[in-house]
């Protein structure tokens, strides 16, 4: 592991001594002037939160008319290899990203497998649910008798995509460190549906311009800090400079803290970091909320946040993970959401 320092201006001599561990559309809902708290969104949550915190989800995911793709089709996978799709109709998807526009374009019923901490409904309704990551073998996902495996990193299925096009199986990879209309246009084109996947990137690439022109209007850059279950070993983390979430607070209007520090990916924030990151937002998803096991698992995953601006105003925002730590289509909903919420804080 690398450590840089923490990063705070105005308590560096404090930030020397700590450490970041690396790791590898419509209108939002309003917020209350005063506390700077987002309204709760209509949608309730399965367990209620605590005062001060709400629920931040961007109405308006676009979708499109389904139409039937338009097969064979040749896609050119982010390793540069051109694939002749022939049958999309049982897909083995890398990660919800893949499967968020699949749902959107009218393909959630071709989702025949998804990884096992999927959270999306298409991901969980899919015959199977299977663990992908560096080590996922050519049998293991062969063995499930897909017809398209559509992964979503270069680092993590690069070598098995390669290995399963030898033995004849379409392997496309749509790299998730893109953004999201690209992504959008990728996919949509490897599963025949070209046209569709143009329009919808368009209504996504819409959202995301009216969160940035929202921003500028702003004249104000919050700290912002998203905090994550998972990462680094299994231990909390905050979002790094090359993480989706990360660019989606920047474009929004908020500073984020790991983008800050210069750290990749997910990466762990000692006790020291927190407090001298000075956050005056906290984002977590609704997922990973779950996983930390509520409000009172974030406060002790990361005990300091309560000693920061954000912890002392009870400023939690929660969010859905679609919209806020993968770019895929609902991203741009997500942008609107925060860069709403984020202009209409006190300063």
């Amino acid at each position: 592991m690398r450590t840089v320092p923490a990063f705070r201006p105005l308590a560096l001599a404090l930030a020397l001594t700590l450490t970041l561990v690396a790791c590898g559309g419509s209108s939002a809902p309003g917020a209350d002037t005063t506390t700077g708290h987002p309204a709760a969104s209509a949608d309730a949550m399965a367990t209620p939160l605590p005062d001060g915190w709400a629920l931040l989800s961007g109405d308006g995911v676009p979708l499109v008319e389904a139409g039937k793709p338009h097969l064979p089709a040749t896609a050119t996978s982010d390793d540069g290899v051109a694939v002749e799709v022939d049958d999309a109709s049982r897909i083995i998807a890398g990660g919800d990203d893949v499967i968020s526009v699949l749902e959107a374009l009218g393909l959630a019923g071709s989702v025949f497998a998804a990884p096992t901490n999927t959270t999306t409904e298409a991901g969980l309704a899919a015959p199977h649910q299977f663990l992908f990551n560096r080590t996922t073998g050519v049998e293991g996902v062969l063995s499930l008798g897909g017809s398209l495996f559509l992964g979503n990193s270069l680092r993590r299925h690069g070598e098995l995509s390669k290995k399963l096009r030898e033995v004849g199986q379409d392997a496309v990879i749509i790299d998730d460190l893109q953004p999201a209309p690209d992504k959008v246009r990728k996919i949509a084109a490897a599963v025949g549906l070209a046209a569709q996947g143009e329009e919808l990137a368009s209504k996504v690439q819409a959202q995301l311009d009216e969160a940035a022109a929202i921003a500028a209007r702003s004249g104000h850059t919050p700290r912002v800090i998203h905090i994550s279950a998972t990462g680094a070993g299994g231990n909390p983390t905050v979002a790094g400079a090359d993480s989706a979430s990360g660019k989606l607070i920047a474009l929004a209007g908020g500073l984020n803290i790991g983008t800050e520090a210069g750290v990749a990916n997910f990466s762990a924030l000692s006790n020291e970091g927190v407090i001298a990151a000075a956050p005056e937002v906290i984002l977590v998803t609704e997922h990973d909320l779950d996983l930390f096991g509520g409000a009172e698992g974030v406060w002790k995953a990361y005990p300091t946040l309560k000693q920061t601006p954000a912890g002392a105003a009870d400023r939690v925002w929660v969010m859905p993970d679609a919209q806020l730590k993968y770019a895929s289509v609902g991203s741009g909903a997500g942008a609107l959401a925060l860069a709403n919420a984020l202009a209409k804080l006190p300063h």
